[in-house]
């Protein structure tokens, strides 16, 4: 059944009026999603007592569970019983939990009459993914914040309600369990659930998660899309977005001729079956097709901002995400973003509420929060807060308890407190952990890296093992591989290793092929240090933070963008090692 495809919405042209019926099931359905957005702001009064509450609640829930007797769920009738009856968790610890319920075993995590729909599926720190269950109440809670969100977005944005919308989503249904269980992106399950009246303004049919081959499938949504009055645009990293948007541009002439025609290119890698289904949809289009021609005449290039009278576009705007920003205004021209908020495969963590800042209130209505202090993050016993104690302009690590049956888990994010709602802390995301890195959502381990490269260093039989692998931003992002010139290593083998390790990362990590093969994330370089280059770095960077650091440990990821900025590259000589570690010092 992995290759199943979801029931199809009905597509309607952007000029049709809405039916009495229609209009009746719109104004039941805003009702609906203003009731959540306020119970989502009420949540954020009182806090320390109703996130009390949604913590038991939780709790009281799964109580019968295996997980739950082993940890004493009886016994919890506060925060502290919570904290003193389970540890800080990682996916490590839950995996053999959750392989049960892959299984069928619902029990080894939950009690009675729950139901999992399926499993998200994201990449794990080591070589094999994490899979997330995605229960009824966790889909709910999921589909709320998602709700709030579009509702505050929409009454912000008027002119973009009863509008097509362009939403991006993945397969629900990558791979089955041995349990029966569709695993795969959650967004696939959203898409396939929303109710009908907003699936009819989708005008991305879900076939097109089927279409394999990125470029075709990007290609896909772009046929779709363009010659419909969009209302805006949603995907997770504003990276799709700007892949779209040059994509469209470069095959400006191919687009023009499908829409003219009611045909998707043959170039493009569609398998047949989706193809067909695909192109049921389409009819020729002479209208809509002059109009875009007649844009590319005069413009020289087919662009959004030309084609597209956009509200708003709604992507990640935190941390590196940021920085793809800068080429927007050349592709949509000055129409605003509003960033979806934190969120992941594990669960919702903020709203924002306001364009143009990445910035969102904590999700206290559906998720438990528990915050580390920066600093204390590598402690053995940290410090651990709640969301009512935290402060504006500090930096947290969150631990996120949530109807997924993961409690106090370290999901690796870094966030800083920006202000406050009421009582609720407003948070920014800036990175993942410092053993971390994230370009585009790649989500790459510092234990992964380490893991492919000692396997490429095997097969290549290469016998150094000192090297750093660091983020760096380009109109592609990509990572730079350095390695020290010894062990007879030149540019060229470096650059063999390079690739080598590339291909490595994205066999273990889901998140880094699906990123590469959509074209977001460039290949790895490689640079060529002189010998024993890292070794003095990392002595000098020892002494300078603390003398006789002991436990001072070398960092083979950077998480950082320019955390190399002080690395020679394959051209340099000694006496710019000699100045680089003269600085370092100082």
């Amino acid at each position: 059944m992995s290759g199943e495809l979801v029931a199809q919405p009905v597509y309607r042209s952007h000029g049709a009026r809405l039916a009495l019926a229609d209009r009746l099931r719109l104004a039941v359905a805003k009702s609906h999603a203003r009731r959540m957005l306020n119970r989502m702001l009420r949540a954020t009064e009182n806090l320390r007592d109703k996130q009390t509450a949604t913590l038991l609640e939780k709790v009281r829930r799964n109580a019968s569970s295996e997980y739950g007797r082993e940890h004493g769920f009886d016994k919890i009738k506060s925060v502290a019983d919570f904290r003193r009856q389970i540890p800080i968790t990682t996916y490590e610890d839950l995996k053999p939990y959750v392989e049960k319920v892959k299984s069928g075993d619902l029990g080894a995590m939950f009690g009675p009459g729950q139901t999992v729909h399926m499993f998200a599926k994201t990449s794990g720190t080591c070589d094999s993914p994490k899979y997330i269950p995605v229960t009824d109440h966790f889909l709910a809670e999921y589909r709320r914040g998602w709700n709030a969100f579009g509702v505050k977005v929409l009454m912000d944005h008027p002119g973009s309600f009863l509008r097509p919308i362009v939403q991006v989503a993945s397969r629900m249904d990558e791979e089955y369990t041995s349990g029966g269980f569709p695993c795969g992106a959650i967004s696939g399950l959203m898409a396939a659930t929303q109710k009908r009246l907003v699936r009819r303004y989708y005008v991305v049919p879900p076939e097109v998660a089927y279409v394999a081959e990125a470029r075709a499938r990007y290609y896909s949504v772009l046929r779709f899309s363009i010659a419909t009055n969009a209302a805006f645009v949603v995907t997770a990293s504003p990276a799709t977005q700007l892949r779209l948007a040059r994509l469209g541009d470069e095959y400006a002439e191919q687009l023009i001729r499908d829409v003219r025609d009611g045909t998707i290119d043959n170039k493009f890698e569609i398998p047949d079956r989706i193809r067909s289904r695909l192109e049921a949809h389409l009819k020729p289009n002479p209208i809509e097709a002059d109009r875009l021609e007649s844009i590319l005449d005069s413009t020289g290039h087919l662009l959004p901002k030309h084609y597209w009278n956009l509200g708003f576009l709604a992507n990640w705007t935190g941390g590196t995400m940021g920085l793809y920003l800068r080429d927007f205004n050349k592709y949509f021209g000055d129409v605003p973003v509003r960033d979806i908020g934190l969120l992941a495969s594990e669960g919702r963590m903020s709203i924002p509420i306001e364009d143009g800042s990445p910035s969102g209130i904590l999700d206290v209505a559906d998720n438990y929060f528990e915050f580390i202090p920066k600093d204390e993050y590598e402690s053995s016993q940290p410090t651990v807060l709640g969301a009512n104690e935290l402060e504006e302009g500090q930096e947290y690590f969150i631990l996120l308890t949530t109807s997924a049956g993961f409690y106090r888990y370290n999901i690796g994010d870094l966030v800083r407190v920006t202000g406050f709602y009421r009582e609720a802390p407003l948070i920014e995301f800036l990175h993942k952990g410092q053993h971390t890195s994230s370009l585009t959502g790649e989500k790459l381990s510092e234990k992964q890296v380490v893991m492919a490269f000692e396997n490429i260093a095997e097969n290549y039989r290469y016998e150094g093992r000192n090297f750093v692998l660091a983020p760096k931003w380009d109109v592609v992002p990509y990572y730079l591989l350095h390695l020290e010139s010894d062990h007879g290593l030149d540019t060229a083998r470096a650059q063999v290793l390079a690739d080598a390790l590339d291909q490595r990362l994205c066999a273990i990590n889901i998140e880094y092929d699906s990123k590469r093969s959509s074209g977001r994330l460039g290949p790895v370089r490689a640079n060529l240090l002189p010998n024993r280059w890292l070794a003095e770095f990392d002595r000098v960077l020892s002494r300078r933070n603390r003398p006789a650091n002991e436990q001072f440990k070398h960092r083979f990821l950077f998480s950082e963008l320019d955390a190399d900025r002080d690395f020679p590259r394959s051209h340099a000589n000694d006496s710019t090692v000699q100045n680089t570690n003269r600085r370092l010092a100082t």
